[in-house]
């Protein structure tokens, strides 16, 4: 697998080499920082649960741009960033000598799920710019991987609020990731290929399969 991707890396640096010796403009590259804001989705809810108030994501970072072709319109980009990701449902977790426990409360005032993550993506990129273009239609493509630096469980009860580090979540997410749109505002969608919890979370017998898809906003900033 490593050999796998190291020749992958090698084919790309080689071809992308090729492109810049034969491209008019030598700095005609698209490495941008990027910022996005989306409304989180829980998909594979357990019965009974369902999700409240706003759901929402952060992230920002940098990605490094590759032309493919001598136009620069096809190209691959390699990035990282961070991203803070709540997910607000009425399932509760509670914590008791260490052992975490889940419950379906439709009484909570606010139940949430917060993780805070480090990412990478990959993207193929099509646009239809040229050297002295900014403003032009573009279509992102590709994966994004994901480590969790850490997770927090809160929820608020009348008077009562708790909160505490969750570590039931698979630490390593990937997902499939699609940017269309034109100049600075695209739209974005991530839809994840990994559970959000690592199979030993459950709730009335059930496993915790939630899978999150993410919609919104991406901006590119040159």
């Amino acid at each position: 697998m490593r050999f796998c991707i190291v020749l992958f890396l090698v084919v790309i640096q080689s071809n992308a080499q090729e492109v810049l010796d034969t491209l008019d403009n030598p700095r005609y590259f698209e490495d941008q920082f990027y910022v996005g804001l989306s409304y989180n989705f829980i998909l594979n809810h357990p019965e009974g649960s369902n999700q409240r108030n706003l759901s929402y994501g952060l992230q920002g970072g940098i990605i490094k741009d590759i032309p493919l072709n001598k136009a620069g319109t096809k190209a691959i980009g390699v990035g990282a960033g961070l991203a803070l990701n709540s997910y607000y449902s009425n399932l509760v977790a509670d914590v008791l000598n260490d052992d975490i426990s889940y419950s379906i409360n439709d009484d909570i005032t606010r139940s949430k799920l917060e993780t805070h993550l480090l990412e990478f993506p990959l993207e193929f990129r099509w646009r239809n710019s040229t050297a002295s273009d900014y403003k032009f239609w573009r279509i992102y493509g590709g994966v994004k991987a994901a480590y969790i630096l850490g997770a927090r469980s809160k929820y608020d009860l009348g008077d009562i609020s708790e909160g505490f580090k969750n570590t039931d979540l698979t630490k390593f997410q990937y997902g499939l990731t699609l940017s269309f749109g034109y100049n600075t505002f695209n739209l974005h969608a991530y839809y994840a290929l990994t559970e959000l919890f690592n199979g030993n979370a459950s709730v009335n017998g059930e496993v915790l399969q939630y899978r999150p898809l993410r919609i919104g906003l991406i901006f590119y900033i040159l």
